[in-house]
């Protein structure tokens, strides 16, 4: 169980795509972000508490299993391999074009974020708890939807006790221990 306190904090990630690109804009490359998600989770030892990945952006609140900068590490490091990987077996080379950056020489990298990502430590409740409502209305905000559950790459049904069965990625908001009332 996690215990959100100052000396046991959540972080709170934002990460934005190279150059604000709709990188995830796409149900299919969203479900390619949400898979690694869950790979990262799985090897990096960390607990996924909310998330959502927006067309240029993702938030997620996690735990403190690891040093914040290794968090991003896994799960930025992780979708950017796996979503460079599905765009090359797929033959999207358009889009592959427009992550590419020069590196030295003629040789060419891609970056699917960019590279200063938005990380906080959250270490009382009521913060948590805007950080998972702001999540969770981001794409009421941004006009994609009119209510947060309507929203499938988010973890608003899960956390407003709707889930379908075919969640993109579940979450471990479950396993928080949170202080009696």
């Amino acid at each position: 169980m996690f215990k959100i306190s100052r000396d046991n904090p959540a972080y709170f990630l934002t990460s934005v795509a190279h150059s604000r690109l709709p990188i995830f804009r796409k149900d299919t490359i969203k479900q390619v972000v949400c898979d690694a998600f869950d790979e990262a989770r799985s090897s990096g030892g960390l607990m996924i508490f909310a998330f959502v990945i927006m067309p240029d952006h993702t938030h997620v609140l996690t735990d403190n299993a690891r040093e914040i900068g290794d968090v991003l590490r896994y799960l930025n490091g992780i979708s950017a391999k796996r979503l460079i990987d599905y765009l090359r077996a797929k033959g999207y080379e358009d889009s592959l074009a427009k992550l590419r950056i020069q590196e030295r020489g003629k040789n060419h990298k891609h970056s699917v974020y960019e590279h200063h990502p938005n990380a906080l430590r959250i270490t009382g409740e009521e913060a948590f708890m805007q950080k998972v409502n702001y999540i969770h209305l981001n794409p009421v905000r941004s006009g994609l939807v009119e209510h947060p559950d309507e929203y499938q790459f988010s973890s608003a049904r899960q956390w407003h006790l709707k889930s379908l069965e075919s969640e993109p990625l579940l979450t471990d908001h479950k396993n928080i221990d949170w202080r009696a009332a």
